[in-house]
């Protein structure tokens, strides 16, 4: 199985160019650095050139003024301000004074170094510098053993250090900043965000650095804030549902108690009973619909469904329960009107609504179902004759145990119906909304279309 490369926003390619930018960095500084402090403590300082200088200056004057005596008069005397080795030689690096050269100081003259020359200080040994004459320096060399104080010593010591762990550590210590940044600051509000659910805080939500953040733990983070709203607005609901289904319960058992305590006859009391139970069931399974639709979250099975058909069977119920004739509930569709959707629930709307428009219509009005296809949907619209609802109102009575009977006349029901029509048609890809016209109210569906079956 390939594996699929991380997108261009990913943590991965942020972390890579991290590391990849930490690492040229610490070659540069190894290597910029530690070159540039390698010239400033391993090599000679300009005060050590000046006095080098001025030394070899003292024994070209020693040489011109009185040869291997001046050389050796000069040597003397400078023996007595510098320790170590001194000697004066010509372009054969053979000794100008008096004293000849021993064979170990003739093989260091082979190591000489000049003042340009870099200074070790690894193996401690002080090196021999050969200075030319300053004004002829055909006629010969200062050859001197470094004096100890221009040796390089602590100062590169401490500058090594610096450069090889220090600053390292400094700029270590700044990467793992920003790695703390970038993946231990938005971890730890995701878990403070966790406590908080623990907590029974579900309004908490993350900040907008990290659910702007178009890498996994932006979209990490911003799958935990849709999924806390959604917990909040589903412990909402089912809360609301909870009171409302309560406040509705008890208006029938205060009237079932006063049904009891009243002196009617058994058959009286019979038929409150019953209707009152009736009405209390159909309340009860009505709300556990409706809270199993709030909690379906996945898509509801479908099939092609031809909304013809499904209309005679929905007005041949209707026109036995209200009474209707057939005229009055036509459909202005033809056989071509198929669509794909989960029978039992959208027979169920579309009940909803034909009910819901049934009841608030007046006397002789008409209920039509008409349509037209759109591109990959058939966008249907239920029409009644009532009086319409208010426009403010209009995305108010899909809530729940909405019953606007101020605005629309009509009476029963729980205001329940279009609620469940609503999530209904949502679980099969569809929507549903209302929209008010001269003659009433209109309720419009869009369904998925689908090819009608081959003869």
């Amino acid at each position: 199985m390939r594996s699929k490369l991380p997108g261009k926003h990913s943590v991965f390619w942020k972390l890579a160019c991290l590391l990849v930018a930490f690492c040229l960095l610490m070659i540069w500084l190894s290597w910029s650095w530690g070159r540039y402090m390698d010239k400033r403590t391993g090599y000679l300082t300009d005060e050590a050139k000046s006095t080098l200088m001025g030394y070899a200056g003292e024994a070209e004057q020693a040489w011109n003024r009185g040869q291997q005596t001046g050389v050796d008069q000069w040597l003397q005397a400078f023996g007595k301000t510098e320790r170590g080795w001194v000697g004066v030689v010509g372009q054969d690096l053979q000794s100008l004074s008096s004293y000849p050269l021993r064979d170990q100081e003739a093989q260091r003259m082979t190591f000489l170094r000049g003042l340009d020359w870099p200074i070790s200080h690894i193996n401690r040994v002080r090196p021999w510098i050969k200075v030319p004459f300053p004004k002829d320096p055909s006629a010969g060399y200062l050859v001197i053993e470094l004096p100890q104080r221009y040796m390089p010593g602590l100062s590169q010591l401490v500058w090594r250090f610096l450069i090889h762990g220090v600053i390292p550590g400094v700029f270590t210590l700044l990467l793992c900043v920003g790695l703390y940044r970038l993946l231990i600051v938005p971890l730890n509000q995701l878990r403070e965000q966790a406590n908080a659910w623990r907590a029974d805080q579900l309004g908490v939500r993350l900040s907008s650095q990290t659910t702007s953040r178009q890498d996994e733990l932006g979209e990490l983070g911003r799958a935990f804030d849709q999924m806390s709203e959604r917990l909040q607005s589903t412990v909402n609901q089912q809360q609301q549902l909870l009171r409302d289904l309560s406040h509705e319960l008890r208006t029938p058992l205060s009237r079932l108690r006063v049904a009891c305590d009243s002196e009617q006859g058994v058959e009286a009391l019979r038929e409150r009973l019953s209707r009152e139970v009736d009405g209390m069931q159909r309340l009860v399974e009505d709300t556990l619909q409706l809270a199993w639709l709030d909690a379906e979250r996945g898509p509801l099975p479908v099939e092609d469904i031809q909304i013809q058909a499904l209309w005679e069977m929905l007005t041949e119920n209707a026109r036995f329960e209200s009474g209707w004739p057939q005229a009055r509930l036509p459909c202005n569709l033809d056989a071509n009107c198929w669509v794909k959707g989960h029978l039992n629930s959208l027979a169920q709307a579309l009940e909803n609504i034909l009910r819901n428009a049934i009841r608030h219509s007046p006397a002789q009005g008409i209920v039509s179902l008409n349509g037209q296809r759109e591109g990959d949907e058939w966008h249907l619209w239920l029409d009644d004759q009532g009086g319409g609802v208010a426009p403010e109102a209009l995305e108010r009575i899909f809530a729940p145990f909405t019953r606007l009977d101020g605005s629309r006349p009509g009476d029963g029901g729980f205001g329940l119906g279009l609620s469940i029509a609503r999530n209904a048609l949502r679980l099969q890809g569809g929507s549903l909304w209302a929209q008010n016209t001269e003659h009433g109210l209109r309720v419009h569906l869009r369904l998925p279309i689908t090819d009608p079956p081959k003869p």
